[in-house]
Formats: structure tokens, C-alpha cells, sequence
């Protein structure tokens, strides 16, 4: 009978028993893939959990890696989490300022870091934390004693160290604390969440009974370990004994996904957005026939929909666009990816639609680090799939709508607290035990969650009505012209927004228009363009109400990331960074100085009058320059 798992690293009991294979795990080193088979996974996972307690380090001690994803880290994530010692995954991108007071106020006693670059950053900062008494590197560096002679060490002193672990496993509780991952900060100080293993255990089982593989398939795994959202998908493959491959930057996922033929992939919108908008720019290559073709293919995908029964005509036509087109897609994507996984932001419909014609189904999912992550997910197995929504509430989590729309959750995943600040767990975990998400939302069909806003990024305008920004902003990215978009306005008469452009895309419009610049910062002055972009935003703003309309907006000259800081490390919207950054341009939307175009309607019967307030005031008698000179010449 399989032992059932209560906390994580029970996993390697199970797929011991369950899912013996040979590439447990792989990464890639010098462009070549290497595997890790299932018993050797498990080996240096105990290797690990015993060369960690050869150089002294014990239960409840704090363990920080800062790593970009790679087979190893699993090695210690399960070496720590056998041991009952605290693991501490920490994005390899943050500032100095966020590293020295995240490893003070967590008191890490030791930092695995992933290469060179990384060692040189930590080594200097770590110099007056008394408490970080180690540092190994998973590399093979001169500078620093490597991951590798850590598990040299466990396997030298296995033989009155395996039964130590032994004893230390059964010891772990599932109330114990498994993780901290400090939030990224973006809104202030880092809180540090703790997570338990029931939390973490609860979570990946439940969101893993809601897709069916098959034995031998693999899954390809590029977002950040140290997320807790790419970490609850890597138990969840695991548990489910797939083969995952590991890659460490978003340059290499295109090539890996042709090279290891994944049938599933974790990710998050922007990758998404990329590869649509790669499908999309295929058009613009080809010609005659074959275009009309292409374009008639990606129409259709407009009509997709989760478990819908189209007619047999209907069918058809989608069988030769497959052929024609949606197999080329297919094949671009390894040929074997069946189901995307996606979370972290909104995504857009008409890219759920274009994958699923393509025979990819996109399951997405909603939930925060304070929940482990998942609350929301849709289920496959269950057909239980909707377009425009995160899916139905998952099994153990139980969800209400406060009466201004705030997601409430309850459940085995919701996290133990914030660490060191009962006062911040409080705030956010009210006496009854709801956790209070921040998140607005709303159920369709009684079934599916969706989500509309952030609680605390809606904003009012100076009439009083309320301004959900993230709606907007997904409306307007709708627009190939548009890669990001911040929507402004709070406490103002009306609603703006600074864009970012796509700009490979732009680049082709304007080489296409024939439209010639020096630099981007030209580009975006040219009348033309503008012009474009203002033909964009008043087509969103036709299914917008009068309030959300974007009245006017700027184009900024750089393309948005978390490198340049306008993006957090899951690709969110710094808000207060933008809008400090963008201090100025914003000023200049709302300086008085240019009038804002004022629309009026009348309706009478079969007739409907439209005019611009502004136009009439400009030709009509009693405009303002013909009252000043009138004004004047009255004083003469």
C-alpha cells in the first residue's frame, strides 16, 4: 500500500514506488541535457539532508538559495524539508537593499547561490550579516565551495548520518514550517510568508487530480523555483511522475520545448502573449493565397470555446485549418503539448481561443503565496473549463465575495502567517480565519471564479465613481500595437494611460506605412503613429462605459520589464514606480492647458446629433478668443 503523502519530500517515497524512470529530472549545461534518474534524485536528496547536518546545521535552522532553475535545487529543497530545516527560495533579481534585509530578517544561516555572478553579489553583501555562516554554489567555482562537496559530504558520513535523517523525518510535522518566501516588496517591506507542509502538500495534491498525463510524458519548467506558483507545479509533476526538464532563461524555451516535447508547461501571460504575437507576425510573410489562408485561420479562432459542440459543417472547417495552419503551430511547440498552465495575471481571451483551436488547452488558474499558491483552477478532467475565468474553486478551498467583491479563502493551504509580524497577519486573516485575498471578483455560471480587479489598485475619479484599472489595461493590450498599459486618474475628471508599445510589431507597421525614424523616441512623435495609436484606444474605448473611456494617453520610448523596473519579477505592474518615473508625462496629461475634447448627444426621434463642444466654441461667435478681443476692445 503507497504511503500517503503529508509532507513534501513523502514525494520521493512515492514516485519510488510508483514512477521509477530515468529522467526524473534534467537540466542543461554547455547546450548539452543531462538527467537525473528517480533513484538517483532521491540519493543526493539524502545526500543533501546529511551534508547539511555533517557541517553542524539543524531543525529549524533557515537555508537560503538564490538560483535560476536547475535540477539541483531540488536536491536541496528535499535535503532541507527532511531535515525539518526552513527553506528560504529568493529571486536571483532583486535589489541589494531587498537581499540584506530579507536574509537579516529571516536570520539565514546559510546561502546556496546558483553561479559566479551570483557568489560575487552575495559574498559582498553577506560580509556584515554576522548571522550567514555559509555559502555554497551549485556550480563548480573556485571562489566557493560547491553544492557538489556538500553531498560529498553526506555520502562520506552516510553510514552514522542515514539513520539520523531517518529519525529527523519522522520527526517533521505537517504543521511544521516548510518555506518562507518573502513577498517581492513592490508595495513596501518584504513580509515573509510561512508556509507549513500541509500547506504546501494540500495545495499541489489538489490542483494535481485536475489533469490526466500519461506515463512518460514530460514537463518543461521555466519560471523561478523561488515562485511559489512554478514550486507547487514541480511537486505536481512530480507526484504525478513526470519527467521535468529544467530551463534557466526565457531565451531557452522556444528551443527546449522542440527539443524535450513536453506535453505540459507552466507559465505566465507575457511568455504567452509572446508566442501568439510570433503567430501573428507569420502573416505578415506570406502572400497571396497562402495569406488569405493564414488570416482565415486565425478569424476562426475566434469562435473557440471550452467543450463546445460546433456542427458537423462547422467541424470541418476547422479540420482543414488544422491541416493548413493550426498543425504548424503544433509542430512549432514540440508537437506533444496538450495543456499550458497559466496564472499570475490576466490573460487574454482571444489567445485562450487561439491555442485551444489549435488543440492546446490553456487551464488557468488564480492564487497567492499566502494560499500556497492555488485557489482557483480549471479542470480538464472534469470539463469544467471557461474562457475569460480562473475555473472553478478547488477542492479543499472554500471561496466567499465580501460585499465589495473581495475574494475570501479558507482551507488546509492558506498560510500559517507572516513571520515575526502577527500584527500584518491580522490584517490580512480575519478572526473567523477568512484570508482576504485583496482580489475583486465575481462567480459566473454559479461555477467559475473571475477575477476583475485589485482591491487596492482601483481608484475614484474626482465625480466619485470607481476606476478598475486592470480591466482596462487587459482591453487595451488587446491591441497588437500595445504591449503594456497603466491606467491613471485617480482623483481626476477622467481617465488616461501610459502605453508601451509593442515594438517589433510597430517597428514592421511603420516599415510597412513606409515611415521613417531614427529611434524609438521619434517613432512614437510621428504624427502617423499617433494617429494609429489614437485609432486603438477609441476602439476599446467603444466597449468601455463613459467613466473607464481613456480620454487621452501618452506613448512612452522603452519597452517595459522587471529589469528596467516597471515590472515585478512575475511581470506584474509596478504602479508606484511607474508613476514616479513617469512623473512628468503625467503631469502634461492633466495640465489645464490643452482642452479636453467634450462630447454632447441629443436624440429625437430618427435623428441622433453628435457635436464637439470645443469645435462649435472655436467657430462660433462667442468663442473664447472672440470674447478676449471683444473684452478688449471694450476697454479702448
Amino acid at each position: 500500500m503507497s504511503k500517503e503523502v503529508t509532507r513534501t519530500f513523502d514525494v520521493l517515497d512515492w514516485i519510488h514506488e510508483k514512477f521509477q524512470r530515468e529522467d526524473a529530472l534534467g537540466g542543461k549545461k554547455n547546450d548539452e541535457w543531462y538527467t537525473y534518474s528517480t533513484d538517483e534524485y532521491i540519493k543526493k536528496a539524502h545526500e543533501c539532508a546529511m551534508g547539511f547536518l555533517s557541517e553542524g546545521f539543524k531543525k529549524g535552522d533557515v537555508v537560503a538559495t538564490v538560483s535560476a532553475n536547475r535540477p539541483e535545487w531540488n536536491f536541496a529543497d528535499m535535503g532541507l524539508a527532511m531535515n525539518g530545516m526552513i527553506h528560504l527560495p529568493i529571486y536571483p533579481t532583486i535589489s541589494d537593499l531587498d537581499y540584506h534585509y530579507i536574509f537579516l530578517h529571516a536570520e539565514a544561516k546559510c546561502v546556496i547561490v546558483g553561479d559566479c555572478r551570483l557568489f560575487k553579489r552575495i559574498s559582498k553583501l553577506v560580509k556584515d550579516i554576522p548571522c550567514v555562516k555559509k555559502i555554497y554554489c551549485f556550480e563548480d567555482i573556485e571562489e566557493c565551495e560547491s553544492f557538489n562537496s556538500l553531498l560529498c559530504k553526506g555520502k562520506d558520513n552516510a553510514e552514522k548520518l542515514y539513520k539520523v535523517v531517518e529519525e529527523s523525518k519522522s520527526s517533521v510535522k505537517q504543521d511544521d514550517v516548510a518555506s518562507l518566501i518573502y513577498t517581492s516588496g513592490t508595495t513596501g517591506i518584504p513580509k515573509g510568508v510561512m508556509l507549513t507542509h500541509r500547506n504546501l502538500v494540500s495545495n499541489f495534491l489538489s490542483h494535481s487530480r485536475v489533469i490526466k498525463m500519461k506515463k512518460g510524458d514530460r514537463a518543461l519548467s521555466f519560471l523561478p523555483l523561488c515562485h511559489v506558483y512554478e514550486r507547487s507545479l514541480n511537486y505536481h509533476f512530480q507526484y504525478n511522475g513526470l519527467g521535468i526538464y529544467y530551463v534557466k532563461n526565457l531565451g531557452q524555451i522556444i528551443p527546449s520545448i522542440r527539443e524535450i516535447r513536453p506535453a505540459i508547461m507552466n507559465t505566465v501571460p507575457r511568455v504567452l502573449e509572446r508566442v501568439y504575437d510570433g503567430f501573428v507576425s507569420k502573416e505578415k510573410n506570406l502572400k497571396g493565397y497562402k495569406r488569405i489562408i493564414y488570416l482565415w485561420a486565425m478569424e476562426i479562432t475566434r469562435y473557440f470555446e471550452f467543450n463546445k459542440k460546433y456542427n458537423v459543417f462547422f467541424q470541418l472547417v476547422i479540420k482543414l485549418a488544422d491541416k493548413l495552419v493550426y498543425s504548424k503551430w503544433r509542430e512549432a511547440l514540440g508537437y506533444k503539448l496538450i495543456y499550458i498552465v497559466c496564472g499570475g495575471a490576466s490573460l487574454q481571451p482571444r489567445i485562450v481561443r487561439a491555442f485551444g483551436m489549435a488543440g492546446i488547452k490553456v487551464v488557468e488558474g488564480y492564487g497567492l503565496t499566502e494560499t500556497s499558491p492555488v485557489i482557483a483552477v480549471g479542470n480538464p478532467l472534469l470539463k469544467k473549463l471557461k474562457v475569460g475565468t480562473v475555473g472553478p474553486v478547488m477542492e479543499g478551498v472554500t471561496v466567499k465575495l465580501a460585499d465589495d467583491g473581495e475574494i475570501l479563502c479558507k482551507g488546509p493551504s492558506v498560510m500559517k502567517g507572516y513571520y515575526k509580524s502577527p500584527e500584518k497577519s491580522a490584517e490580512v486573516i480575519d478572526k473567523d480565519g477568512w484570508f482576504h485575498t485583496g482580489d475583486i471578483g465575481c462567480f459566473e455560471d454559479d461555477i467559475y471564479l473571475k477575477i476583475t480587479d485589485r482591491k487596492k489598485e482601483m481608484f475614484k475619479m474626482s465625480g466619485g465613481k470607481y476606476i478598475a484599472p486592470q480591466m482596462i489595461e487587459n482591453k487595451l493590450k488587446e491591441s497588437f500595437f500595445i504591449e503594456q498599459a497603466m491606467v491613471i486618474g485617480e482623483n481626476e475628471k477622467f481617465a488616461s494611460a501610459l502605453i508601451s508599445p509593442n515594438f517589433e510589431y510597430l517597428h514592421d507597421w511603420c516599415s510597412q506605412q513606409k515611415i521613417q525614424f531614427r529611434d524609438n523616441s521619434e517613432m512614437i512623435s510621428r504624427k502617423e503613429v499617433l494617429s494609429q495609436f489614437s485609432k486603438e484606444v477609441n476602439s476599446i474605448n467603444k466597449s468601455l462605459g463613459q467613466v473607464e473611456q481613456i480620454k487621452r494617453f501618452k506613448i512612452v520610448g522603452t519597452e517595459w520589464s522587471s529589469q528596467t523596473g516597471e515590472l515585478s519579477p512575475t511581470l506584474k505592474l509596478r504602479r508606484k514606480h511607474i508613476k514616479n518615473k513617469y512623473k512628468g508625462p503625467i503631469e502634461e496629461i492633466y495640465s489645464v492647458q490643452k482642452p479636453h475634447n467634450v462630447f454632447y448627444n441629443f436624440k429625437l426621434p430618427h435623428v441622433n446629433f453628435r457635436f464637439d463642444m470645443n469645435e462649435i466654441l472655436k467657430k462660433s461667435y462667442f468663442s473664447p478668443k472672440k470674447m478676449k478681443k471683444m473684452k478688449n476692445n471694450k476697454k479702448n
